[in-house]
């Protein structure tokens, strides 16, 4: 998935998910909450490794090459540049795995995917999804430095509906982020959740209050 977004939506934007949300909602009990975030981790661990690989690459290329520049032999001032100059390349490949590309690089899908679902599930909590009157909310959420969309129901819906249909709405939201489209994805999305939980939980006659809001929630 390749967004190449990490600006906030447009009011536009905005206006069409939630009125995607409120669409969908009509049809349902269920709420649907959608989320964008930035960022599920800061990953260190992939800065430490980018910082370790400069400083190996410096210090093997100085010493391959410590004939050229040491050729008035070894001195103490000499270990002071090398030391020197391996530090300032650890820094600066440290930095340089801050770089989304590279972070992704350095860094393990499954490592990725796992920071996704602990940022959907501190998510949830927070946004009160846990606490709808039939336990039907539903988190739908895309991280856009792990370029990967989490879909996470609440317990009543786990049971009704399987999770390969969950993986079918995922699939609909990432094919229109491939092309891009950050607005239409969540919107196919919701479209696609709503379908579900229409069948699953389809309102009450004159009793479908709306529980939470249903405004897109950026954390960016």
């Amino acid at each position: 998935m390749a967004t190449g977004r990490t600006t906030a939506l447009t009011e536009t934007e905005r206006a069409q998910i939630e009125a995607a949300v409120q669409a969908a909602e009509q049809q349902t009990s269920a709420e649907i909450v959608p989320m964008i975030v930035g960022r599920s981790g800061c990953y260190r661990e992939a800065h430490h490794r980018t910082g370790l690989l400069s400083a190996m690459l410096a210090l093997t290329a100085l010493l391959t090459i410590d004939t050229a520049w040491f050729s008035w032999g070894w001195q103490a001032s000499n270990a002071v540049w090398l030391l020197g100059i391996t530090a300032l390349a650890y820094f600066a490949g440290a930095w340089l795995g801050t770089w989304p590309a590279v972070l992704r690089l350095f860094t393990s899908r499954e490592r990725m995917r796992h920071k996704v679902q602990m940022r959907a599930e501190r998510a949830f909590a927070q946004q009160g999804l846990a606490h709808t009157r039939e336990r039907t909310g539903l988190l739908l959420m895309v991280s856009l430095l792990e370029r990967q969309v989490y879909v996470l129901p609440d317990h009543a819906l786990q049971v009704r509906i399987s999770s390969d249909h969950w993986l079918e709405v995922v699939a609909v939201v990432v094919g229109r982020l491939k092309a891009g489209d950050l607005a239409g994805g969540l919107c196919r999305g919701i479209e696609a959740s709503g379908v579900l939980l229409a069948r699953a939980c389809p309102p009450r006659d004159g009793d479908n209050p709306n529980e939470l809001p249903n405004v897109v929630i950026q954390d960016l």
